[in-house]
């Protein structure tokens, strides 16, 4: 057994780590720090010390939630840095001391999908909401002190000092790079801004209309403005996000609470002469995603859902407005991109002062204070929140 000052050397990479993690035990009961063990990397699997995590509002819809796929004991969080610690057999595409981002969709660069540029569903490993490691069924790599399982979250568990993954879900970075900008790129920034870039391909002098400013919609007008959308229209109600949605591009506001006896897709088509070109829906509602669909320009129109609602939520959809308007529909997970290819553009063109992340970080905290960073985030006082390790 190591503790979290292991070295990394060929024969701690084979010990269980003791660590600090933040364990979710119970829906929405403050989440516990204490000590855990993990275990060293299986084939394909990679080890690493984190060095800080963000906060994400998938992390809370999974803390609250109290039926399938919600299990516990289980240690969330899914957008992170770390480093590589040690490596399992066969894993060629990164070494121990190598920074890396993990992401929680799969790309293993084999399958069909993974080789195709037409989507970044990798069939290899499907994405689900699993408490297990990808490659290894009914599998986990944490215990508590008392010898429980753990349950994993999102492929990533980033709640840990350490945490293992699939080589599937890491992608290697320049460790040059600030970790509290580049770890937005795990999961929300690089949601946001690619259904933008890789899933609507957002034109130059287009119009597009966001439902939902927070960090999810406001990543959807970063990705909109470096597109060069000519009209980016925020729908929210709190009227707070105006202002918050203007430093990321967004040109008008829609509060959705004050359309009097209209529906807000009447409010949008009439500002918008008959609909917008993009609609994206970041909230998880599907009456948001029928509003969206409503309001997106017949002909070619696309409405683009990301938020994530209840399991067993439905869609209704008139099909004569389907059959007749010619608009499109379709979700977009991880914002369509594939990790190992597109996370290195994206870090290029943070570098090159193209993507903004600085202005997603509102606060920096250390990771003993998760619990007042969650509330930060229930009380819609912060965009990200990034816990720093030891």
């Amino acid at each position: 057994m190591e503790n979290g000052n292991s070295s990394g050397d060929n024969k701690s990479s084979r010990k269980p780590i003791r660590c600090k993690a933040a364990v979710s035990r119970k829906a929405g009961e403050p989440l516990v720090m204490e000590e855990i063990m993990v275990a060293p990397p299986q084939p394909y699997e990679v080890r690493i010390r984190i060095i800080c995590t963000a906060l994400c509002h998938s992390d809370v819809t999974f803390w609250k939630l109290q039926v399938p796929p919600a299990c516990f004991p289980r240690i969330l969080g899914h957008e992170a840095i770390g480093v590589v610690e040690s490596v399992g057999e066969n894993v060629k595409e990164v070494v121990e001391g190598d920074t890396v981002l993990p992401t929680f969709m799969p790309d293993c660069g084999d399958c069909v999908d993974c080789k195709s540029h037409k989507s970044n569903l990798c069939s290899k490993f499907p994405f689900k909401v699993s408490p297990w490691m990808p490659r290894y069924e009914n599998s986990s790599r944490f215990t508590d002190l008392n010898g429980q399982t753990l349950f994993h979250f999102l492929n990533v568990s980033s709640f840990s000092e350490y945490t293992v993954l699939d080589v599937a879900n890491i992608v290697k970075i320049d460790s040059s790079i600030p970790p509290s900008r580049a770890c937005l790129l795990s999961c929300g920034v690089s949601t946001g801004v690619g259904a933008a870039w890789e899933t609507a391909k957002v034109e130059q002098g287009s119009t597009v209309v966001i439902f939902g400013l927070g960090s999810i919609g406001l990543a959807v007008a970063e990705g909109a403005r470096l597109c060069g959308a000519s009209r980016i229209i925020g729908v929210d109600i709190n009227p707070a996000k105006f202002q918050v949605g203007q430093n990321f591009g967004v040109t008008e506001f829609v509060n959705s609470m004050t359309c009097e006896k209209k529906r807000v897709s009447e409010v949008i088509n009439e500002m918008t002469g008959g609909g917008a070109d993009y609609c994206f829906e970041c909230v998880g509602s599907s009456s948001l995603v029928q509003e969206a669909y409503a309001c997106c320009r017949q002909g070619w129109g696309k409405t683009i859902t990301l938020g994530v609602d209840k399991p067993g939520s439905q869609i209704c959809l008139d099909s004569f407005d389907v059959l007749h308007h010619g608009k499109i529909l379709m979700g977009s997970l991880f914002g369509g991109l594939k990790a190992k290819t597109h996370i290195p553009l994206l870090l290029k063109r943070y570098l090159s002062n193209e993507l903004e992340l600085d202005k997603f970080v509102t606060h920096e905290m250390k990771f003993e204070e998760i619990n007042d960073a969650f509330q930060l985030l229930l009380e819609g006082k912060c965009i990200r929140c990034v816990l720093w390790m030891g």
